[in-house]
């Protein structure tokens, strides 16, 4: 046996325990990576807000505190006002359900000739089975929903924690992280941290400008069918809409049909055509022409890294696709060399297809006469 085999063995083996340990460690902590990660673009977003205070003598810390308390207040504000609405809409809904179902029993009898009554249809609902098991499923699972619900708050909570060192200590981190560096590695990485910021905030702009639009949109058509809670409504449907990915857009539709339903079900009908109609002139005409020029991307790029980030990180994914293709496509520009483009028709889509149709009938006609000459 070669004796540098043993060796080679036990290197082999401790590598793949390395590869091993790592692969283990990966899975346990990219939980903990995802958060850290979505933290680190929220410092991004809030950071020219918090350079702004600095830069006129403001402590960063406390500046940093101040922007993370007002966004607390406007979300927990908001929520606690969804949430009274919503509540009171319920009790109302629950209460005239009697008269909502008479209604609909009356309509199917004149329609269909059925011979309904109200309490043949609260019995047979009452006795099947699919509402015990429904009943049976929801106890249960409460103490899943109150596990996920605590869940969510701590991550939330761990976000926004990392979010508030690293926008609070942005000066010290690029510090450390360009000291050991050389210089013109730290330029670089200096470049492409003001991109990052510059990016990101563009890419929040346009989000809020696109909620504003959404929101008066909705406004209105809640103001026409005298829909309650209309001012509430269009900024929840605006919010949700554009900072919650993937499933925001239902869940914002979700909201406002329940509250048009209790003034007239047709209404909630109304709110859902409405919904899905904005929200395809949304996907294919607004949000491309905004995306494309407040983080300056081409709408399908942007369109194909949103998908990308939900396939790789999901709703988080989704959420900083744009802003992290924006930053990349914006860093890589400054080192790609361009030329010039040659003064061509076909470069800008034209073709010369009238030259191209006279040039074929003056080779026929020519053709056609060298034979004739031949003739002669």
């Amino acid at each position: 046996m070669p004796r540098w085999l043993p060796r080679a063995l036990v290197l082999a083996l401790a590598l793949y325990a390395v590869f091993q340990l790592g692969n283990w460690a990966f899975h346990q902590l990219v939980g903990l990576l995802v958060n850290i990660l979505l933290a680190f673009f929220l410092a991004l977003a809030i950071e020219p807000a918090v350079g702004r205070m600095a830069a006129r003598g403001m402590r960063r810390g406390l500046a940093t505190f101040l922007v993370f308390f007002a966004v607390t207040v406007f979300g927990v504000g908001f929520v606690v006002l969804l949430g009274s609405m919503l509540a009171g809409q319920i009790v109302d809904m629950v209460e005239n359900f009697p008269k909502y179902l008479d209604s609909l029993i009356n309509w199917s009898n004149q329609n269909f000739h059925t011979d309904l009554s109200r309490v043949e249809v609260q019995d047979s609902v009452l006795s099947s089975d699919w509402l015990q098991k429904y009943v049976q499923n929801s106890a249960s699972g409460v103490l899943d929903v109150s596990a996920t619900v605590l869940g969510g708050l701590f991550r939330l909570l761990t976000i926004f924690l990392f979010s508030f060192y690293f926008a609070a200590d942005g000066p010290r981190l690029r510090r450390a992280l360009c000291s050991v560096l050389p210089p013109a590695r730290q330029t670089e990485v200096l470049r492409a941290w003001e991109i990052a910021v510059d990016k990101t905030g563009g890419y929040l702009y346009s989000r809020g400008l696109m909620a504003l639009i959404s929101g008066i949109a909705h406004f209105v058509l809640f103001e026409i069918l005298g829909v309650p809670y209309a001012p509430a409504l269009a900024v929840w449907v605006g919010l949700v809409s554009q900072f919650i990915p993937t499933i925001g857009t239902y869940l914002a539709g979700a909201l406002p049909m329940l509250i048009a339903f209790t003034v007239n079900p047709w209404y909630a009908l109304w709110v859902l055509g409405f919904v899905v109609i904005y929200q395809q002139f949304e996907n294919y005409m607004l949000q491309p022409k905004l995306t494309s020029k407040t983080v300056d991307i081409h709408p399908a790029v942007a369109f194909g890294s949103v998908i990308a980030g939900t396939a790789l990180l999901g709703a988080v994914g989704a959420l900083i696709a744009i802003p992290a293709v924006a930053t990349l496509q914006a860093f890589l520009g400054a080192y790609v060399k361009r030329y010039d483009v040659t003064d061509d028709p076909r470069v800008h889509g034209h073709r010369r297809y009238g030259e191209a149709v006279v040039a074929r009938l003056q080779k026929a006609l020519h053709h056609k006469k060298e034979p004739s000459q031949e003739e002669s």
